[in-house]
């Protein structure tokens, strides 16, 4: 089990350290740094800076400092919650989700504390329409960690162990038939 949360927080640090790699290198070394500067990659697909000083979808625009320190607590608050549950979690794909959800919360806390804002930068795009607000690797892991977690909890059941011998309990059969 310790194995586990060693590579769930492992693959946490992971995440924030490629969510922070990759806005790195899109703000400094593409120079995509201010209000407006875009680059297209692909026809569907550019990079655009964005300074989002909300929450996911635009949510919480923290318009003072007073905000921005409320909503970087908050997050953290939020990280650490997930920390426990990581450090408890039993489930190794429970564990693996709550990672993806760390690494992306982490990213998202730095840049919010350094800039008062969270770098945005992923702009996918058919034509006019967009079916996702600009993102980055951090929202990329936070959204793909709670769908793993909210497909597993509705549709994942895992087959109860028999007390005390490791092994999966036999179906109950139902005494009236």
């Amino acid at each position: 089990m310790n194995r586990n949360r060693t590579l769930g927080f492992a693959l946490a640090a992971l995440i924030f350290i490629a969510d922070q790699a990759v806005k790195a290198f899109v703000v400094e070394g593409l120079g995509i740094a201010y209000p407006g500067a875009v680059r297209e990659i692909l026809p569907f697909f550019d990079l655009r800076f964005v300074a989002n000083n909300g929450v996911s979808l635009g949510l919480l625009a923290a318009e003072t400092e007073l905000m921005r320190w409320g909503l970087v607590v908050m997050t953290a608050v939020i990280a650490i919650g997930v920390g426990f549950w990581m450090a408890r979690e039993k489930n190794r794909g429970d564990l693996l989700a709550l990672a993806f959800v760390l690494g992306g919360a982490l990213g998202n806390i730095v840049d919010r504390t350094r800039f008062g804002y969270v770098v945005d930068y992923a702009d996918l795009h058919f034509g006019e329409w967009r079916p996702f607000l600009v993102f980055n690797v951090a929202d990329a892991a936070i959204t793909i960690g709670v769908v793993i977690l909210l497909i597993r909890a509705l549709f994942v059941r895992e087959k109860p162990k028999a007390e005390g011998t490791g092994a999966e309990a036999a179906p109950v059969e139902n005494a009236n038939a």
